[in-house]
Order: C-alpha cells, then structure tokens, then sequence
C-alpha cells in the first residue's frame, strides 16, 4: 500500500466542506445583522426631546409642547404628524392627564379596555401606542381617508360601513371640526378660523386644564423596544 495516498474527494470530504463555507456565510450575516441593529438602535432609540422638531404654528401652544414627540411617534405608527397633532388637539389639547366623563384617558383619550394589565394610560407613550395604533388601523382600513378615519376613531369601527349622514351627531361634529383643524394646518393657514371656533365651543376650556399640567409635567426620553 502506498503511504502517500492522494487526499480523499469523496463524499465525506465535500461534507465537510459544505458545513464549513455554511458557518462561515451565516457568521457573515449574523454580524452584518448586529451592525444593521446596532445602526437603527443608535438612531431611533432615543428621541432627544431637548431639540424642539418644528411642527406647523396653527395647533395651541399646549399641542406645539408635544411637537418633538408627535414626529417621533409618526415615524413609529408610520402616521402624518399634522393628523396626530390634530387628533391630540381635539381629543386632550395636549394634557398627558385628561379624563373623559366616559373614562377616556390621556393624550389621545383612549378607553380602558385597549390597555393591557400593568400599563398606565396617562403614560404618554403608552397611551400613544395604543391610541395611534388604533388610529393607523383606522387609517388603513379607511384607505387613507381623513374623514372616515376619524369617524372610526370617535366612534368606533363601525362608522367605516356608514354613510357620513348616519354617523352619530358627536361624531360629524368631531369629523367637522378634525379636518378643518388638520386641512388649515396641512395647508399652513395662519389665520385659524376652525380652531378658533373649536376653541370657543369649548376645546378652549381643555387648553386651560392642559396649561395647569404642562408646567408640572416633564417628558422622558422614549426607548424604542
């Protein structure tokens, strides 16, 4: 028997070889993934809320308080700022503390039963994820219709098999009064005739609990999961 055998092609070896270029493909893209992570943490994680993110001068000073946060969240929930603005205008006019004679807490006036045990619903950014969550839903199923998505958050879902003449007397007043507010600022009025008639209807009386709180109330920056 030859000592110097030729090295061994069979099937064993190309095996091995197999095994050894799939860990060295996946070590490969195991590490692109963490730098990938790592990138996006670094740049969404944290919302430095000490920078002021221009939002339009059409909302109250209370909601222009939340104007960092609400693009942080319309980068999050993947909604336009000037509809969050506008929902959060009409809904708490920016008071993290509001309460509803309904129940409907926080920001965005959300009910009890969307939050899960153990959250706190005047957290604004428990309340926004579970508020503008909703609303998103809303949106998409609306096919982007501002009108029918607030409808459906005002009123719930059903509202989107309605016509707009069957909704509920609150809910046509709140529709009226959300796309005035969010067609003058989308459009960058600087006189302000909806909000102002939204303020003297009595969304003026909701500005003055949210002055109360404001001063008191200092925001964390918000983690990204």
């Amino acid at each position: 028997m030859d000592l110097l055998q030729t090295p061994t092609t069979g099937p064993s070896a190309r095996g091995c070889l197999h095994v050894i270029i799939t860990f060295l493909v996946l070590s490969v893209l195991a590490g692109f993934t963490m730098i990938v992570r790592s990138a996006w943490r670094q740049t969404h994680s944290v919302v430095d809320l000490a920078t002021p993110v221009p939002l339009s001068p059409y909302f109250t000073d209370e909601v222009l308080y939340w104007s960092g946060r609400i693009h942080h969240w319309s980068r999050i929930y993947h909604l336009d700022p000037y509809l969050i603005a506008t929902v959060m205008q009409i809904e708490s006019c920016g008071n993290p503390r509001a309460l509803s004679h309904a129940g409907a807490r926080g920001l965005f006036q959300v009910m009890p039963y969307h939050f899960k045990q153990g959250e706190d619903p005047f957290n604004p950014d428990t309340n926004a994820r579970r508020g503008l969550s909703f609303l998103r839903e809303m949106w998409r199923r609306a096919e982007g219709d501002i009108a029918r998505t607030l409808a459906a958050y005002n009123g719930g879902p059903a509202q989107l098999r309605r016509a707009a003449e069957a909704w509920p007397v609150e809910t046509q007043r709140y529709v009226r009064w959300g796309t005035g507010i969010y067609e003058d600022a989308r459009a960058g009025r600087t006189d302000t005739p909806t909000l102002q008639a939204w303020l003297q209807a009595g969304g003026a009386r909701l500005c003055a609990q949210a002055r109360q709180v404001l001063p008191l109330y200092t925001p964390t920056p918000w983690e990204a999961p």
